[in-house]
């Protein structure tokens, strides 16, 4: 009774779901044989989720992200204007390069402290973190794990996913920026006209600042620059990084570092959806979905991926699309990735960023009105998916 006291509700769930998709299989409801091939697909996936979320929490606890944050409070000179085109500049990148979960993990509470030093209404800077941790999760197959998936189905390498999405990428994020103006960043809703820049502050250890800073550009050159595979790079990069902490902090190099959660989600959510996949789940989307590759059938798939995302998740979502377009072009699953990564924003189960986001919030006593954060990322889930999928039609 004590450890379930100890555990976290979505530990709670992680384990059920592993639980779940074993027992699918011991009572042969999943077959051994398409169990085996979930399994044997998820293999280079999980080293490269559990080294990349070690490589960002050692990375936060150097400081690494508060520097910069305070950088770009500083850069802004006190315009709310320039700190809101850093502030989405700066969350993109940490999508980009680290995965949406380190921006909705690790960014969400630097911001948010950063709003505390200098007067900034915290809700604004909230919200740029979680809608830009799913809307810039489209450009490279690190960003996301739909994105592994979807790389390695159409054969694409990191450089090839980055050059075939650059522009819908672009556009979701232009997309986002009108949004979040809009809704929460203009004079009428932030409350202010200017801010007062925070102080310059040093890292408490600067070799491990410098030593985790180098490292994270050294992973993201090894992906695109040598197509180095993602779990080897993240892998060398968290050895690295763990090496220099054992040096110099070793206090911080305790088990909890280890994503155990993700890495029991993760396979269990698989293989649930591989069973779900096998009784019919398949045929249904398939006709949801239905043919076309012109901009009506990729908005479709689109939507039906997003509409799916917000039901059940963004990852089964995608596994389950992907399943009923065995046939189908590169652009299809493409739009079907834009749909479950962009548009999977409206509920809050909708990405396992977005739960750990409203996480964070409540830790640090922000208040998120629900049925605004709704109403908002349902125009957001449509606006992006829609620029995203037209983009990507201009670019065939």
């Amino acid at each position: 009774m004590r450890l379930l006291k100890r555990l976290h509700p979505l530990d709670l769930v992680a384990v059920a779901l592993l639980a779940c998709g074993l027992l699918c299989v011991v009572t042969g409801l999943l077959p051994t044989d398409r169990a085996a091939e979930v399994l044997q697909r998820i293999a280079p996936l999980l080293p490269f989720l559990g080294t990349i979320i070690v490589l960002a929490e050692l990375t936060s606890e150097a400081e690494v992200f508060d520097v910069l944050a305070g950088r770009t409070a500083r850069a802004a000179r006190g315009s709310y204007p320039r700190l809101f085109l850093l502030c989405v500049g700066f969350a993109s990148l940490t999508t980009v390069v680290l995965n949406l979960d380190t921006t909705a993990v690790l960014l969400t509470p630097v911001m948010l402290a950063l709003a505390a030093r200098v007067g900034i209404a915290p809700l604004p800077l909230a919200m740029t973190t979680v809608w830009l941790a799913n809307t810039a999760s489209l450009l490279l197959p690190v960003s996301n794990l739909t994105n592994l998936l979807a790389a390695e189905k159409v054969s694409l390498t990191p450089t090839g996913l980055a050059a075939r999405m650059w522009a819908p990428q672009l556009a979701a994020i232009a997309a986002t920026m009108a949004c979040l103006w809009l809704c929460y960043w203009r004079r009428g809703l932030r409350g202010a006209d200017r801010y007062q820049p925070p102080e310059r502050r040093r890292p408490a250890d600067p070799l491990l600042y410098r030593v985790c800073g180098l490292t994270c550009a050294a992973f993201l050159a090894a992906v695109l620059v040598l197509d180095v595979p993602l779990w080897a790079a993240s892998s060398a990069a968290a050895a690295v990084v763990v090496a220099a902490f054992a040096v110099r902090r070793r206090d911080m190099l305790r088990p909890e570092l280890v994503p155990w959660r993700l890495l029991a989600f993760v396979p269990g959510l698989f293989l649930v959806v591989e069973t779900l996949r096998v009784h019919g789940l398949g045929r249904l989307l398939e006709s949801l979905m239905g043919g076309g590759s012109g901009l009506a059938g990729l908005l479709r798939t689109a939507g039906v991926g997003a509409g799916l995302s917000n039901v059940i998740n963004n990852l089964p979502a995608y596994l389950a699309g992907e399943s009923a377009l065995p046939d189908a072009g590169h652009d299809r699953l493409l739009a079907l990735l834009i749909g479950t990564n962009a548009g999977a924003l409206v509920t809050p189960w909708a990405s396992l960023a977005t739960l750990l986001w409203f996480e964070r919030c409540r830790a640090q006593n922000v208040r998120v009105p629900l049925l605004r954060f709704t109403a908002t990322s349902a125009l957001l889930a449509v606006t992006a998916v829609g620029a995203a999928v037209a983009a990507l039609r201009v670019t065939a």
